[in-house]
């Protein structure tokens, strides 16, 4: 097994962190704005992603297992590509001196593959996204994100 994992840290209260993860319209401005779905336990939130131009290039379902306020928020794909589901997600928050401290996990990936460091490096930009919208009010949403290479 492998996991991705990631730290950022957000010069805000967590409560603003954690509402940008726990919430529809929170994650559709720093992830994807085609964010669909119930943000509630037991629930399931939908994520697509398209091009500039309106082509669905790709989508997530996710359960959502955990939400602790200003704690954590804990998803498992239940749809998407292979290589994503049955993997979990999770975004733990503590605070350090100014800080909203997020540590990132994309946990229980199969392999190592080519794919898991495109996503790798795709997570990255999107927790700065995060970063951007709850620091400064403007996240970069897909499909206005920034794209690293030709899979997006």
């Amino acid at each position: 097994m492998a996991d991705i994992v990631h730290r950022v840290g957000i010069k805000a209260p967590a409560a603003q962190v954690y509402a940008a993860l726990a919430t529809v319209d929170g994650l559709a401005d720093w992830w994807t704005t085609a964010t669909s779905g119930r943000s509630a336990v037991g629930e399931v939130l939908s994520f697509r992603f398209s091009t500039e131009t309106g082509e669905e290039i790709g989508g997530f379902d996710m359960d959502v297992l955990e939400l602790v306020p200003e704690q954590k928020v804990r998803w498992r794909v239940k749809a998407g590509p292979p290589e994503w589901v049955g993997t979990d997600i999770e975004f733990s928050l503590s605070r350090q001196d100014a800080h909203t401290i997020v540590l990132f996990g994309h946990r229980q990936w199969r392999e190592e593959v080519e794919f898991f460091a495109h996503c790798s490096t795709k997570w990255a930009t999107f927790l700065l996204s995060l970063r951007d919208l709850v620091e400064t009010g403007r996240g970069r949403p897909a499909p206005g994100d920034l794209r690293i290479g030709n899979w997006h």
